[in-house]
């Protein structure tokens, strides 16, 4: 039975926040979008959840999105962290059971972030084209198009419109393997949050803010929980090369690249995106439930994660 799709406002570590959340069984899914993305990237993958009946839930990060805004006065990274945390611990407390962290890119390097702290009731994660690795070449590559460049240089304010579509063929062109079948309604979606070179802006600046952070944002050798890596062949923004970092450092992590796939998978394979989440999800959670629980070390920088 096709389970419906909620959506609603929820609350977490102080962030207001768009939930797109799922109800049913197995271990429950978290899935965190990438950088000037949102939840609605996640819909596809929903839908077929949601014909399985598995228990989902996918968020706006914090400066994404509809959420609240990110705080200037702090990192990027440890506010996602803080709020990712959070999430997890409302999921698990509502569903009884540990969870499923999925994220691509931003959202991929922030699952690995958390998968280092041993006080989260985790079962697994699953990075997607995760952002971290090697140069960042996504964000020089985002700077680069030729058609986001024009945008910003308007003398004049530009109809949204204009700048809907101007980003969506930027996006297009740089997350999708294949940039002219990539879905009218997901590049919609991706679009509705950027509405204004007003956004882009704001974008671009966090962008900028987080570079610094996502140069060696990791502590791999800390990870014990089972890890299901995905990455496309064919990914523009965030190469598949830095799989090795993973793989010296997990190496019975399982590794999945997909052939004539780019950046965003679970917009262009969510079918494929399902059936790997469905098959290490099932295993994972047996393991985690076997698993006797781990307590973090207590360190100053603890405080904001455990929000």
């Amino acid at each position: 039975m096709q389970q419906p799709l909620i959506e609603y406002r929820l609350t977490l570590a102080g962030v207001d926040t768009r939930a797109l959340e799922l109800e049913g069984d197995g271990p429950p899914l978290l899935l965190l979008h990438g950088y000037a993305d949102s939840a609605d990237t996640w819909r596809s993958v929903l839908a077929r959840l949601g014909r399985e009946g598995r228990r989902a839930l996918a968020v706006d990060l914090p400066g994404f999105g509809t959420a609240t805004r990110l705080d200037r006065a702090e990192g990027v990274l440890p506010q996602l962290d803080r709020f990712a945390a959070a999430a997890i611990r409302h999921l698990a407390a509502e569903s009884g059971q540990p969870v499923v962290v999925a994220g691509n890119s931003l959202g991929g390097c922030v699952a690995l972030r958390l998968a280092a702290w041993d006080d989260l009731p985790l079962a697994a994660i699953v990075p997607i084209g995760p952002a971290g690795f090697d140069h960042p070449v996504w964000f020089s590559a985002i700077e680069a198009q030729p058609v986001l460049r024009h945008l910003l240089a308007a003398p004049v304010p530009l109809p949204e419109a204009v700048v809907r579509a101007a980003v969506g063929e930027g996006f297009r062109q740089l997350a999708f393997a294949h940039p002219r079948t990539a879905a009218a309604e997901a590049v919609a979606a991706f679009t509705q949050h950027h509405r204004s070179t007003r956004d882009l802006r704001r974008y671009l600046a966090t962008g900028r803010r987080m570079l610094p952070e996502l140069v060696r944002p990791f502590d791999l050798q800390a990870i014990r929980v089972p890890v299901l890596l995905i990455w496309g062949d064919h990914d523009r923004m965030v190469r598949h090369q830095g799989s090795r970092h993973l793989m010296e450092a997990l190496p019975d992590m399982r590794y999945e690249l997909l052939p004539d796939v780019g950046h965003c998978p679970q917009i262009e394979v969510p079918e494929t995106i399902v059936r790997l989440l469905q098959e290490f999800g099932a295993g994972a959670g047996a393991v985690a439930a076997k698993a006797p629980r781990r307590r973090r070390k207590a360190e100053p920088a603890d405080a904001a994660g455990s929000a």
